[in-house]
């Protein structure tokens, strides 16, 4: 039998579950295709996040030819190109691990009309349908989840599948447009920009066991966004480089609440992709259909001055100039730039998830649509919208002697550790003062929030 491993968001080799089932069965060619209806839509042809995914393409190729094989790469409509691919090389079966976002089930479920797909479980460790409640339906809730997760997990002895792909059936071939020799940035229409993350297994194998090292201490540091209290992990995870039972395996290695967080974190990606597999509406509404009645009070200008740091509250400012310069957030600051924007700046929360995604090297449109809609309070398990992150206090106390604002608000640099978190303009002229009054848009608010609220009762 001739197999076709196609791969997505699952750029390695090892413990992967599609490829190993293929390379079980027959002689497997492993392939990706450059998708154009992604990557016609970003309009930033120097997107990091692109060179990540070359980069790890190009660890793959390494590691193909010394098998004798090559790496297949295509740019195009996957629905066009892969039944190409089929019919180029007599392909009988193609095999590839479930996407669970809306456009992907579409492309899977046309590309399944051409040739013979066949799917696996791979970048959950739980499917929607394996975790339920006692009435048998899915949980809207985070916690009862987590609970049922555990339970399952360690009813089931604690076992984590580790999928062997043996690459001695691969087909071997010598490829002359292989991506070590072919200028496919040009091909595809990108420049190289190199993020300060190096893309492929090697680089994340090796941040797993640094981060492993200091994994104890994970539940307190990773709040504090000027220390390297977190793992630097997402994106490998994001793009497959890691299997999420190798980020399973290293948080039962210790045992420890900061390993225990760990885990927790991988059960809340399990949600929030269950959430959108299950409710594909929600990424482009509300969870909670009602919050879709807001009519918010912001304006276009606060929300540029949001996107480009300049909006006089400096934890919010540094976060998202450090977002622009890196492709990266730390958690913490997450949630407090996106509670500023839609509690405060009253700005719609779907237009800072938009400008997440076309920023994030990390970005999962699951976790990050799961992460607007709770801190907007309009998602499953949300924040009651009556509470509000207060920047100012966010700031005192997770960056208390300013050493992240800092260095990303320049301005501030001769602040001292108090007034660095409510600076007086007057001494700091070259910093821009608060375009807005906290006190004053909070209640702002919670009148916005409620009168919608009201309305839809």
């Amino acid at each position: 039998m001739k197999n076709l491993c196609w791969l997505r968001r699952d750029l390695r080799l090892h413990d992967h579950a599609a490829l190993s089932a293929a390379v079980e069965t027959g002689e497997t060619t492993v392939a990706f295709i450059f998708d154009s209806h992604i990557l016609d839509k970003l309009k930033n042809k120097s997107d990091k996040r692109v060179t990540f995914i070359y980069q790890s393409l190009q660890e793959i190729e390494t590691l193909l030819q010394k098998k004798g094989s090559s790496l297949v790469v295509r740019y195009g409509k996957p629905e066009e190109e892969i039944p190409k691919l089929c019919e180029e090389l007599g392909i009988d079966k193609v095999f590839a691990n479930r996407d669970y976002e809306p456009y992907a089930k579409k492309r899977d479920a046309l590309i399944a009309k051409k040739v013979h797909l066949e799917t696996f479980k791979d970048s959950v460790f739980y499917e929607k349908h394996e975790v339920l409640t006692g009435s048998a339906t899915l949980y809207k809730v985070f916690t009862p989840y987590k609970n049922k997760w555990l339970e399952k997990f360690n009813d089931s002895g604690k076992i984590i599948s580790n999928f062997e792909c043996n690459l001695k059936n691969l087909r071997k071939f010598e490829n002359k447009k292989n991506i070590l020799v072919t200028d496919w940035y040009k091909i595809i229409g990108f420049k190289e920009n190199l993020a300060l993350l190096t893309g492929g297994t090697k680089q994340a194998l090796k941040r797993l066991n640094d981060f492993h090292d200091h994994i104890s201490e994970y539940k307190v540091a990773r709040d504090f966004p000027a220390i390297a209290g977190t793992s630097l992990l997402s994106v490998y995870i994001r793009f497959g480089n890691l299997s999420v039972r190798d980020m399973i395996r290293a948080g039962l290695e210790k045992k420890s609440e900061g390993a225990q967080t760990w885990v927790s974190e991988i059960i809340w990606r399990d949600f929030y992709q269950m959430i959108l597999d299950s409710h594909p509406y929600v990424e482009k509404g509300a969870f909670k259909k009602e919050y879709d009645q807001i009519k918010y009070l912001g304006n276009e200008v606060d929300f540029k001055a949001w996107c480009e740091g300049r909006t006089g509250f400096p934890i919010v400012d540094a976060a998202m100039r450090c977002l622009n310069e890196t492709g990266m957030m730390h958690n913490r600051l997450r949630m407090i730039v996106a509670s500023f924007l839609c509690k405060i700046l009253l700005v719609d929360w779907k237009k800072g998830e938009h400008y997440f995604a076309e920023h994030l090297l990390d970005f999962d449109l699951a976790a990050n649509n799961g992460g607007w809609q709770w801190s907007s309070s309009s998602g499953c398990d949300a924040q009651p919208y009556f509470r509000i992150f207060n920047p100012y206090t966010q700031s005192e106390k997770f960056d208390s002697k300013g050493e992240f604002i800092k260095q990303w608000v320049p301005e501030l640099k001769k602040a001292g550790p108090k007034e660095i978190h409510r600076p007086d303009t007057l001494l700091f002229q070259d910093y821009t003062a608060p375009i807005v009054s906290y006190e004053k848009n909070r209640v702002r608010c919670l009148a916005m929030y409620s009168a919608a609220l009201q309305r839809d009762k």
